[in-house]
């Protein structure tokens, strides 16, 4: 894996998360501390799972700061750009912020939890290559909806989940192929493009009526 294609994802990934979860603090009426812990929370969160589940103590995140820190920064950025414009009032932007940033921290995430794995033991298997990479993708976010009082969005929202899991999959068996790092365009690109398949036409589990 190229070291320059693994940090651009890492930052894209982080800069993406890091806004989805200010944009729901400042939703919430929260003050900057709460925005910034909202994006620290969702842009890490996902990644301190991973590595506690593959024995990585500490975690990356608190041995190496740098993306903490950026996370920090873009929450900031948000809340100076966004907490103060009256067309945030409306809930129609919240949810197409929201929508295009997390769909691509998702994304991303995911592929760079399947990378991690691969890393630090070549030998696991699918399963736990695929649930450490929907776990990455997935974590931070969950924690980010508990925290801001949200029924989390893996849980409510339409194709969010399984949309980890397909681009998981193609990553996973892409990967001896194509190689890992268009197994992680390609992976990426699946987990987008079925969020935004399933947000034009409707896709979504079963759920009581």
């Amino acid at each position: 894996m190229s070291e320059y294609i693994l940090t651009i994802f890492e930052i894209v990934g982080v800069i993406a998360f890091a806004a989805s979860g200010a944009i729901a603090g400042i939703e919430k009426k929260m003050d900057i501390f709460g925005v910034s812990i909202l994006g620290l929370t969702t842009a890490v969160g996902g990644g301190v799972i991973r590595d506690l589940i593959l024995g990585i103590t500490p975690p990356m995140t608190f041995r190496n700061p740098v993306y903490a820190t950026m996370a920090i920064i873009v929450s900031f950025v948000v809340f100076f750009a966004v907490a103060k414009k009256p067309s945030f009032k409306y809930r129609h932007y919240y949810d197409i912020l929201m929508f295009i940033m997390d769909s691509i921290g998702l994304g991303i995430f995911t592929v760079i939890g399947i990378n991690t794995a691969y890393t630090s033991n070549p030998d696991y298997g699918i399963f736990l290559l695929v649930f450490v990479g929907v776990v990455t993708g997935v974590g931070g976010g969950i924690m980010r909806d508990i925290m801001a009082g949200n029924p989390p969005y893996v849980f409510v929202k339409h194709f969010y989940a399984c949309a980890s899991i397909i681009g998981a999959l193609l990553c996973v068996y892409s990967r001896p192929y194509i190689g890992s790092v268009y197994s992680m365009f390609l992976g990426t690109a699946a987990v987008i493009l079925l969020r935004f398949l399933a947000a034009r036409f409707r896709w979504s589990l079963p759920k009581p009526r």
